[in-house]
């Protein structure tokens, strides 16, 4: 994912820093340690970018959250359905176990998406001192 530094996609998909991109926001890089999966680091320890810019700021990203949870319900249905050729209650089940396994990453690219709608790259912040 080196190819994509300094884009808005390293950092969602990385959950890097969205302003230096050098250091995870999260605690924990596995997102199934349930208990961390979003715990989050105050600042960034590379170029001080406070995370939670505000009260609740994260609460957005449930917004977020929405259309990513869609994107992976219709991946589970064309792969079930379509390709394998399953029933639909075959394919409501791999649906719903799709919901409940990746639950956590969706969790974590939502937060991820928002907070790279308030904040963007800066190459400056980005080099390594």
């Amino acid at each position: 994912m080196g190819f994509l530094k300094g884009s808005k996609l390293y950092s969602i998909f990385t959950g890097t820093c969205p302003v230096c991109q050098n250091e995870s926001m999260y605690r924990t890089q596995n997102p199934y340690k349930l208990s961390q999966t979003l715990k989050m680091h105050e600042r960034c320890s590379h170029c001080d970018t406070k995370y939670k810019i505000e009260p609740s700021f994260f609460y957005g990203a449930m917004y977020v959250s929405y259309p990513v949870g869609i994107a992976f319900a219709t991946a589970a249905f064309v792969i079930t359905y379509l390709l394998f050729e399953a029933t639909l209650t075959n394919t409501f089940i791999a649906i719903i176990g799709t919901m409940i396994v990746f639950m956590p990453v969706i969790m974590r690219i939502s937060r991820n998406i928002w907070i790279n709608f308030f904040m963007k790259y800066d190459p400056s912040k980005s080099k390594i001192t």
